[in-house]
């Protein structure tokens, strides 16, 4: 029996276990292993040979306290222990060892019994038989049994040896993840560092640094703040404060990480797998401490997070309610298009206006902060928050880094050509409104005819995306007219009339001609009445949806199902839609003679300007109506070059210059879609994301906190939730009812009339919702999002914005919902 080996000689796994045949394996091919030895399987099978019985028995039985007595009670035998100790002085007089199980059943590709056995650091003569006998024991404690029950291990076939190390006195380490095992990347190598000995990072007591090394250069990282590290004592370690000025320091230089990812880099190399690296650093020169395979890294997946380009706030109001879905890659490219167009003149070289987080729609706020402190215009933050939503009183919004004279400097040129873009596109603005619906259908009928790909191809480049961006451009111009009148008119109207009659006198956007935002319920009614048929209804109101921008998902128009179950609930609404119209008339016309006889010599000008207003809400949501026209046009589009190519729903995991080379005989973009689709699927498995993010963001991560916040991220820390249930009045009134919460359109039938309507967001999909509840409150929304002029013109009470309805309202609830001043109250 060999009770003890030297660390570079240690043998096989049945004899040194998994950690220690790992580091024998290191040792051997010159990597920086600090000197040791290992106590091998045999030593511990003659240690229990006595009472193996018993130690089964009680491990059976789960009963890990029975079998730590058993250890406890027996001392090493002479011979075993004249070897350990023998072993020990070959390192030195008294030096400081590390003691750590290494099981037969460790670190292994599948299976890595990570943390099941104990470790003992800063360990010293005579205590190092105890440590040895100790981590013998900790193979039967209560987590290594349920372990192993749950892996379908048998407890009979593992034993354990010890590794006994030289400790690294260290002044940093952490751990090298060789791959990143988030993503499954592997040509990334994410490291995590802090100060002092490993065990802060590997129990989870400190933010570590992160720091991602790929292609041999630095590409992110992340000073965390650790709090605590662990330090030699005398008597063991202990977790002691950082120093104020190390707390949040990078613990590595990009020297150090450059190194330390080389060193991962032969690691992996060795074994021919992903790896997961401990690693030391004392005097600037790394030891690495153990090295195990990654298990469950999975399928490998890309990483799509604009979110860690800087620190930004990021929003998903507004737009990001219309694109509420994980975007295919597809759907990605077709709106950083749309956007590069409708909103070309709020981009700032340099700085991303939209991103991609998670493959959820984010607008960057801090862009708009920025500018507006550059001009030093207060209002212009009001004038966001009606479109955007509010931020947290408290939350500092990260600002750009360039100077007030920078961002003037790009600015000002960039306002004199917005003017001049808006009002050239103004002049085809309504003549391309009217014309659109019908060139799109052409255009849709065309791309179903086409009957090859290189047909559909010059299809695409001639006309296709030549709609789409005109489409974009008269959003931008309607969007744009009468410059901050949306925002102004109603501020001015809710200071002389209040708001009740001030949200009264703004309805009628409908009167003038239909809002597009009602286009739905209004259409389902007019087939209800016998009025258009659903052929019809299907040509005017098909392409709106909840789900309207991502052109992987079916419309309405393409499934008669869906227009059944939505005829089929009509009559359960509380009333319908012409009545809530009528009723919300009487009121506005009302509130106008209440203005009249307060105002005589305002009202005709008020009149006007409130004509103007709906007018360009009107506009804006039928130009919005276009684009989602002509995104239902790139899905036929889409849908058609997989049919041509035989390559079928694969082509929405491409961009859109990766489909036309498809469609030109270019296979070579095919390769990516399997990680696409796989990363597409493990963004779409996980909750919504909060509606602001402010600095860099990990989707999965935070989906895998039981603690996260719906309603706002922090990388920075800081602002705590709130308790009461505030936001924007949508549209006054007051109600009480039970809460109903709603995760999606597809749900409405739990939505009984009369009830409170509670949900994340709303948008056009949600609209034939709207007459049966008697309330609404979302998370998100402003003053001119879905949610508001919605209810506004049907009369139905809403608070929107509130960031914490659906974390603080549970379903079932008894609440009172005050539309006028934005509250919701939980009475039951």
């Amino acid at each position: 029996m060999k009770a003890v080996l030297p660390l570079d000689a240690a043998g096989d796994l049945a004899t040194a276990g998994g950690k220690g045949a790992s580091l024998a394996r290191l040792a051997t091919a010159g990597l920086p292993v600090p000197a040791g030895f290992v106590v091998t399987t045999d030593a511990y099978r003659a240690f229990t040979g006595a009472f193996r019985d018993e130690i089964l028995q009680a491990a059976a039985a789960g009963d890990a306290a029975r079998v730590a007595g058993l250890f406890a009670g027996r001392e090493l035998p002479d011979d075993l222990a004249a070897a350990v100790l023998a072993a020990y002085a070959e390192l030195g007089d008294g030096v400081p060892v590390a003691v750590r199980s290494s099981a037969t059943a460790e670190d292994l590709p599948d299976l890595s019994f990570a943390g099941q056995q104990d470790t003992y650091l800063n360990v010293r003569g005579d205590t190092l038989l105890d440590a040895v006998r100790r981590c013998w024991a900790s193979l039967w404690n209560a987590r290594a049994i349920a372990y192993r029950d749950r892996h379908g291990v048998p407890h009979a076939d593992v034993a354990l040896a010890v590794v006994v190390q030289e400790l690294v006195d260290a002044d940093a380490a952490g751990v090298l993840f060789t791959a990143d095992p988030v993503t499954g990347a592997r040509d990334e190598a994410v490291i995590n560092a802090a100060w002092g000995l490993g065990e802060s990072v590997v129990g989870g007591h400190v933010t570590p640094d992160t720091v991602v090394v790929s292609r041999g250069r630095v590409t992110r990282s992340r000073t965390g703040d650790k709090a605590v590290m662990t330090v030699r004592t005398e008597d063991g370690t202990r977790d002691r404060p950082v120093p104020d000025e190390l707390r949040r320091a990078p613990v590595l230089d990009e020297r150090e990480a450059l190194e330390l990812a080389a060193l991962g880099t032969r690691v992996e190399e060795l074994y021919g797998t992903p790896m997961d690296v401990e690693w030391a650093r004392r005097d600037g020169a790394f030891a690495i401490l153990q090295a195990r395979p990654i298990t469950a890294l999975g399928e490998r997946h890309e990483e799509w997070n604009d979110s860690l380009k800087g620190d930004h706030l990021w929003t998903a109001g507004n737009l990001g309610e219309a694109i509420p879905d994980v975007m295919t890659p597809a759907t990605w490219s077709f709106v950083r298009l749309f956007i590069g167009e409708a909103m070309h003149a709020s981009t700032l070289p340099g700085f991303d206006l939209v991103g991609n987080i998670g493959g959820r729609f984010y607008m960057n706020l801090s862009i708009a902060h920025s500018v507006a402190r550059a001009f030093g215009l207060r209002s212009a933050v009001s004038a966001l928050e009606q479109v955007f939503g509010k931020v947290p009183a408290g939350l500092d919004v990260p600002l750009l880094e360039a100077s007030r004279w920078e961002l003037l400097r790009r600015v000002l040129p960039m306002t004199v050509k917005l003017r001049v873009r808006v009002r050239r596109n103004l002049r085809g603005m309504r003549a391309f409104l009217a014309a659109s619906p019908e060139l799109a259908g052409d255009l849709r009928a065309r791309i179903a005819a086409a009957g090859s790909a290189a047909e559909l191809a010059r299809l695409e480049e001639r006309e296709i995306t030549p709609y789409l961006v005109t489409a974009s451009r008269m959003l931008e111009a309607a969007g744009r007219q009468g410059g901050a009148a949306l925002v102004l008119t109603r501020d001015r109207l809710r200071k002389l009339a209040g708001e009740p009659d001030a949200e009264a006198m703004l309805t009628g956007v409908n009167a003038d001609g239909e809002l597009a935002s009602l286009g739905l319920l209004t259409g389902l009614g007019k087939v209800a009445r016998g009025e258009i048929t659903r052929e019809e209804f299907a040509r005017r109101y098909g392409h709106r949806g909840p789900h309207e921008f991502e052109i992987s998902m079916p419309r309405p128009g393409e499934d008669p199902a869906w227009l059944d179950a939505q005829l089929a609930a009509l009559g359960d609404l509380r009333q319908d839609t012409e009545t809530l119209l009528e009723r919300q008339r009487e009121a506005a016309a009302a509130a106008w003679d209440r203005f009249a006889r307060r105002y005589p010599r305002k009202v005709a000008g008020m009149r006007e300007r409130v004509r103007r207003w709906n007018t360009m809400v009107r506009d804006r949501e039928t130009a919005r109506s276009e684009v989602v026209r002509a995104f239902w046009m790139l899905r036929a589009y889409v849908l058609r070059a997989g049919e041509l190519t035989g390559h079928g729903d694969a082509l929405f995991f491409l961009d859109r210059e990766e489909i036309a080379a498809v469609l030109r005989g270019d296979t070579a973009p095919l390769a990516e879609v399997p990680v696409r689709r796989a990363t597409y699927e493990r963004y779409a498995a996980l909750p919504a994301y909060p509606a602001l993010i402010a600095g860099r963001f990990d989707p999965v991560r935070w989906a895998a906190d039981p603690g996260r916040r719906a309603d706002l991220y922090d990388a920075r820390g800081g602002v705590p939730p709130q308790d009461t249930v505030t936001g924007f009045p949508g549209a006054p009134g007051v109600v009480e009812g039970v809460a109903r919460l709603i995760g999606g359109p597809e749900e409405g039938d739990r939505l009984q009339p009369g009830e409170i309507l509670v949900t994340t967001l709303t948008n056009v999909g949600w609209t034939p919702l709207f007459p049966r509840a008697a309330a609404v409150v979302t998370d998100m929304g402003a003053p001119l999002s879905h949610a508001s002029i919605v209810a506004r013109e049907l009369g139905i009470p809403a608070v929107v914005g509130t960031g914490n309805a659906t974390m603080r309202l549970r379903d079932g609830d008894r609440v009172r919902v005050d539309g006028e001043r934005g509250t919701v109250e939980i009475l039951t």
